[in-house]
């Protein structure tokens, strides 16, 4: 029985094989997650002592509630691409693919005495962390809406309509819980002998 022949120069079939492989490969490789923004807006606060640095954060914080200045603040903006897709008489969310970015308001001061840095990038570092939580509940949030949404359908649905509607309720429910996350991780840090409460102590102690 004859052998095969192969009428491919050896280099360039050499090179056709590892090109298969690559694309082999790339297709068997899953698709890249998405991951979040994360990004810091410094506002300027003034003074050489850790009271006048509290007293400037009450003047210059972000203010949050319409009236009310606070220390720092973690705010998102969070945008959707979904495909929603007929099959038959049923609508199918086929994909939803988020695009999230964080943004943390926080305090930056200018040169201060050595003793009073210290306790200022302690006090920084500290209100960062409790920040960092606020935006790991978000980013749980949109990993959650996320799983929900993907392959969500409506058996009779031709209009894509009904499975919106859905939709939005789970979205509702998750962003509800969400914020009372938000408020009651805020309650336990902000309250007496809370973790800010100490941070801010420890901050204008010493003066």
């Amino acid at each position: 029985m004859p052998a095969c022949v192969n009428l491919m120069p050896r280099p360039i079939f050499r090179l056709a094989l590892m090109l298969a492989a690559a694309l082999a490969g790339l297709a068997a490789a899953p698709a890249r997650a998405w991951e979040p923004v994360e990004k810091v807006v410094p506002y300027a606060v003034s003074g050489t002592s850790g009271a006048a640095l509290y007293a400037s954060i009450g003047e210059n914080g972000p203010v949050i509630g319409g009236d009310r200045r606070t220390i720092a603040h973690t705010t998102f903006k969070l945008t959707w691409t979904r495909d929603y897709q007929k099959r038959g008489k049923a609508c199918v969310l086929a994909s939803a693919v988020p695009k999230l970015t964080i943004t943390y308001t926080l305090p930056r001061a200018g040169k201060l005495p050595p003793t009073v840095k210290a306790r200022w990038d302690a006090f920084v570092e500290g209100i960062a962390a409790h920040e960092r939580v606020h935006g790991a509940h978000i980013i749980e949030m949109v990993r959650e809406i996320e799983a929900v949404s993907q392959g969500l359908s409506v058996a009779v649905d031709p209009k894509c309509e009904q499975v919106r509607v859905v939709l939005q309720a789970h979205l509702k429910r998750l962003s509800d819980r969400q914020r009372q996350r938000g408020r009651d991780f805020d309650r336990i840090e902000m309250g007496g002998g809370g973790n800010i409460q100490q941070l801010i102590l420890e901050l204008i102690s010493g003066q």
